[in-house]
């Protein structure tokens, strides 16, 4: 695969009209009794155990990224780590090693789950609860990380690169329905009900290869025309290397309509910043690109979301 010079790709825009428009289409407020868990609400035992029986070879792999300490473009607000104890000092045996850590995880660089009381549209949540009442500064009271808990079902790779036989997909290259349907016929997999779907850009290979950049001004990552399939496979999940929306958004006005439509209006958390290349080396060399997935957030009452290690297991 090689990435030659490619012209810019022209984004389709998505007036405000439309995408209010799209918003109540792909709505499923009132659907669940227990609203704060939203598309996980599909994930039931028989989806679990028909996850863990792709399980053959046993191997494992993280989607996360590594803890990153190191400011840069892409990372305005370092996490913390640093020794609190070396343990050089202490009698009797055994001596102790213990350390700190601290992270405001929603941006950039840490891989995290988005819970559905991180985003709010027009000043409600998902299930029209007003963002205002339900979140304060003891953190939020609906939708939050703990009412999600685990994720355990199964996990679809869509392998944009390999898809579009290319090393990566440029910053502000959109991902049409269009798109996902040819990844599916490519890759061999259909997204179904209950899902986890990762979507490679190739992001962190790119960062790897020419360094940073900002991607809450550039990114590849879905147009907005892409989510009524998400909607109609009833996926539970939706994660990728970037944070899932594409950059310049297609909507004048709205930053990031795939958060919108995904956690407010579908109520499908989102797996941001992921590390997703050895899972794409190991979807060619296993085969498939289907996998058990788990995802076990910290159980913080009032959290607005969690950094993660997601780990897909085959």
């Amino acid at each position: 695969m090689t990435n030659p010079a490619r012209p810019p790709v022209q984004t389709r825009t998505v007036d405000r009209a439309t995408f209010d428009h799209l918003f109540t289409e792909l709505s499923n407020w009132g659907m669940w009794t227990n609203a704060g868990r939203g598309a996980y609400n599909r994930v039931l035992p028989e989806h679990v155990t028909a996850a863990c029986s792709l399980v053959s070879s046993g191997r494992t792999v993280t989607t996360a990224l590594p803890w990153n300490t190191v400011p840069g473009p892409d990372n305005h607000k370092p996490a913390l780590h640093h020794m609190t104890d070396l343990g050089d000092k202490e009698a009797p045996e055994p001596s102790t090693n213990k350390d700190f850590i601290a992270v405001d995880y929603h941006g950039k660089a840490v891989s995290h789950l988005d819970a559905l009381s991180h985003i709010a549209y027009r000043g409600e949540l998902f299930n029209g609860n007003s963002a205002s009442e339900v979140v304060n500064t003891s953190g939020a009271h609906f939708g939050t990380v703990a009412d999600l808990g685990p994720f355990i079902g199964r996990g679809v790779l869509l392998d944009m690169p390999v898809v579009k036989d290319v090393d990566w997909l440029e910053p502000g290259e959109p991902i049409y329905r269009e798109d996902l349907l040819r990844a599916e016929d490519m890759l061999g997999v259909k997204i179904s009900t209950a899902d986890a779907v990762l979507l490679r850009t190739g992001h962190m290979k790119r960062r790897e290869a020419l360094g940073a950049w900002d991607s809450s001004d550039a990114s590849a990552g879905l147009h907005t025309e892409a989510m009524p399939l998400l909607a109609e496979r009833g996926i539970s999940l939706l994660g990728s290397d970037g944070d899932s929306d594409v950059r310049p958004s297609p909507t004048p006005g709205i930053h990031s309509p795939i958060h919108i439509l995904a956690i407010t209006a579908m109520g499908v958390p989102l797996l941001d910043n992921l590390h997703l290349e050895a899972l794409s080396e190991a979807c060619r060399e296993e085969g498939r690109y289907e996998f058990l997935f788990t995802v076990t957030p910290l159980n913080i009452p009032t959290g607005t979301g969690s950094p993660v290690n997601p780990t897909a297991v085959f």
